[in-house]
């Protein structure tokens, strides 16, 4: 068994601060206190205090685990988190994994030594087996990410209907040869907003062309390196379907800058509706998310959750996306409104 003397040698750090930080010391820094939590985490050590009174301990924080906190949906994520958590009484803290398995179970860590009442997952790097034992400590939530293993609440949106919508406006505009770009390969969102990528392909008699999926692809500086592999292709496509209005503007700023024309000879479909998409030319055709109502849902659902202490109840909470048009698929000329 662990001794607090044992995660005093691995962290590198005093007993007296172990101790600080396992009784929420305020004047701790941040960077000790995470030594300390990674090592109880990698030593499993569990403080010698009585599960009641673990369970009676209140911090009045929600833990937020995002996998990059630039990109501008998780932002924007954020943002309307924290202000809902505050209306509810509760700080929010963000946790960001960088798609790391092994940063989001040190994170749970915080969870289980009672340094959170709750985290909200709104990507998720392990899978719901690994993280399902942490529901011993609190409430979990998964926002945004989904899995259909978990017994817990799921404020979700519907991906395969965006990733649908999507693709369906392309092949009306007359594309055949479509690209599909995604984010985390082992995200459920990214696979669901595929299922519906294909679905719409399904659709029209055409089949997925593997030569024309890109998968990790997270920033603008991804979405250039994409426009060039795409252009590179014997066949290159003339529409493209991304997971992220980031990647998006990344493809239209390098297609501009080659003479590429868009829409004409490469339409481009975004993700989010975030501001970038409004202020680079032309302007991107992308899939809104109601992010601000999600947020609200999620913290009220917490906030639920940590009062009732009734954790694991598999309930899912999902909103709808709305396709908006603009001069990245559609010529300034011929714009339609949806």
């Amino acid at each position: 068994m662990p001794t607090i003397e044992d995660v005093a040698k691995l962290a590198g750090l005093s007993r007296t601060t172990v101790s600080r930080v396992i009784n929420n010391h305020p004047y701790v820094s941040e960077d000790k206190r995470k030594l300390v939590i990674e090592a109880m985490g990698q030593l499993g050590y569990v403080p010698n205090s009585s599960a009641r009174s673990l369970r009676s301990q209140k911090t009045d924080v929600i833990a937020l685990f995002v996998p990059r906190i630039m990109n501008p949906f998780f932002s924007h994520l954020v943002e309307s988190m924290e202000i809902a958590a505050a209306e509810h009484g509760y700080q929010l803290i963000i946790c960001q994994t960088r798609y790391s398995a092994e940063k989001e179970l040190n994170y749970m860590n915080l969870l289980k030594m009672k340094q959170v009442d709750g985290v909200i997952l709104a990507s998720m790097q392990n899978d719901w087996n690994v993280i399902e034992p942490f529901l011993n400590y609190g409430p979990i939530i998964l926002c945004n990410e989904f899995d259909e293993q978990a017994n817990v609440p799921s404020v979700m949106l519907d991906q395969v209907e965006g990733g649908y919508i999507a693709t369906k406006h392309l092949l009306e505009q007359g594309h055949r040869r479509i690209a599909y770009c995604q984010g985390g390969a082992r995200s459920n969102v990214a696979s669901h907003r595929e299922r519906g990528f294909r679905k719409a392909l399904a659709e029209y008699k055409i089949e997925f062309n593997e030569q024309y999926a890109f998968r990790n692809v997270f920033h603008s500086e991804g979405g250039r390196r994409v426009f060039h592999e795409m252009m590179a292709l014997s066949e290159p496509p003339t529409a493209v379907f991304t997971g992220s209005d980031e990647v998006a503007a990344g493809i239209i700023s390098e297609a501009n800058k080659h003479g590429c024309s868009i829409p004409e000879q490469l339409a481009v479909v975004g993700f989010d509706n975030q501001e970038i998409t409004e202020l680079i030319e032309p302007t991107i055709t992308t899939v809104y998310q109601p992010v601000e109502q999600m947020a609200q849902k999620a913290l009220e659902i917490m906030v639920e959750k940590i009062h009732s202490r009734k954790y694991r109840c598999r309930e899912v909470y999902e909103f709808p996306l709305e396709l908006i048009v603009r001069e990245s698929t559609v010529s300034s000329n011929k714009m339609v409104t949806l």
